[in-house]
């Protein structure tokens, strides 16, 4: 393989990496924006931002591939879920998303030839699998998703808004 047919299928697959990331990241946002209970909504913000730190990542190695961006995608439909039952479902959906796409990603990322690529995308991977790990602890009831509060702090009461911004 000549180091442009190398070099375009380097892009190709990093191109479908961050497609594939940015939907998880936008299916995130939108899941945020229906659960209330101040932890989880915290593990979601959490997680949104390492995505978007690791689309900056991507980005950076498109460029340096000489390539642009793809498309931004548009945000995706969620059913609006209101009950402790339904935000379950989230939690399940977003960890089984986060096993599949690791599933899905690991024998291409595996057969990368550039250290430096390969090394950004299965650190991608592994923090993909880290927030698997949130979901299902979150699943099991968990509160502590990011870190103990101390004792005269208590719980978190009440919830976070759908909105970040009320005017």
């Amino acid at each position: 393989m000549t180091s442009q047919t190398a070099q375009s299928a380097a892009l190709a697959l990093i191109q479908d990496f961050y497609r594939e990331k940015l939907a998880m990241m936008l299916r995130h946002q939108a899941h945020a924006r229906l659960v209330g209970q101040y932890d989880a909504n915290n593990t979601y913000q959490y997680i949104i931002n390492r995505e978007d730190v690791q689309l900056s990542w991507l980005s950076k190695a498109i460029a340096d591939l000489g390539g642009g961006n793809p498309e931004p995608l548009e945000p995706p439909a969620v059913e609006t879920h209101s009950n402790k039952r339904s935000v379950h479902v989230l939690f399940e959906e977003d960890a089984h998303g986060a096993h599949a796409f690791v599933e899905r990603w690991r024998p291409r990322v595996e057969s990368v030839t550039n250290a430096r690529v390969k090394g950004t995308l299965q650190v991608i991977l592994g923090e993909t699998m880290e927030q698997k790990r949130f979901f299902e602890q979150a699943l099991a009831g968990r509160t502590d998703l990011l870190g103990k509060r101390g004792d005269a702090a208590g719980p978190a009461q009440g919830a976070v808004l759908a909105a970040r911004w009320v005017e």
